[in-house]
């Protein structure tokens, strides 16, 4: 009975060999990231992982261990990223902790499933994701009263009433604001995904939070859009937060769980 596992960082079109020597180490416990190739243009990122780690009751007890589970994730999301950074190297990366029984499992699963990774390649080649997060300020406090002066249940009433909507207008502006930073970041993409995975310890959703593919060859014009959308969202009440450049995650539609 085996004791490891094949472990899937990604799958890349255009990597070389003469790469593998720079690969950060991979996850924990595991041997180095190596190239399974699929074709003479097609590899799987692979790395031997002891199922004394990765096994299923392993994992189900690890995942319930965040300091463990982010560990993890860094180490894989380091391996993807040094793929991804590589000039004419188009990278499809996997889900955390995708694993096969032996590599040749593995070989076939992605052979059987290569018209569809060829048409995700397409769409991801020579592209970049980016992250843009839109958040409200906290709404206007409540009117108080100030000291030494006598109470009015109508004055008071009135004021509140004021209160109630300058915050309702605040949050209309703000919610306007990143649907238009949406828009015109959309127009410099080759795809972009709203995102609505809000975290539960949460206080509030944002009021955008979405990914764009964008070509390399548009970066720049893509930030510069970005900058002016960050200042017209302060100017509306909202703050924006861009990432990147990340592998494409958000844009991997062919990613299934293997068997």
């Amino acid at each position: 009975m085996s004791t490891t596992a094949i472990y899937v960082y990604c799958v890349v079109r255009g990597a070389k060999r003469s790469s593998r020597g720079r690969v950060p180490r991979g996850l924990p416990g595991s041997s180095a990231p190596s190239l399974a190739p699929l074709s003479t243009s097609v590899s799987l990122i692979v790395g031997e992982v002891p199922l004394e780690l990765y096994g299923t009751e392993q994992l189900e007890r690890g995942l319930r261990d965040l300091d463990w589970v982010g560990a993890a994730a860094m180490a894989h999301e380091a391996v993807v990223e040094h793929f991804a950074r590589q000039t004419g190297v188009t990278v499809i990366p996997m889900k955390l902790f995708t694993m096969f029984s032996s590599q040749a499992r593995a070989t076939a699963e992605m052979k059987r499933r290569r018209p569809e990774l060829d048409e995700v390649f397409a769409r991801l080649r020579g592209c970049e994701e980016w992250g843009v997060r839109i958040a409200g300020r906290r709404a206007t406090p409540g009117t108080k009263r100030p000291p030494g002066v006598a109470p009015s249940g109508t004055a008071f009433l009135t004021a509140r009433k004021q209160a109630r909507d300058k915050a309702r207008e605040e949050i209309r502006m703000a919610a306007e604001a990143a649907e238009a930073a949406y828009d015109v970041l959309a127009a410099h993409a080759r795809d972009s995904r709203r995102r609505d995975d809000v975290p539960d310890a949460a206080s509030a959703p944002p009021l955008l939070d979405a990914a764009f593919l964008i070509p390399a060859s548009r970066r720049a014009r893509f930030r510069a859009t970005a900058r002016r959308a960050a200042a017209a969202c302060a100017q509306a009440g909202a703050a924006m937060t861009l990432s990147g450049p990340w592998p494409a995650y958000n844009f991997v539609d062919a990613q299934r769980e293997p068997q």
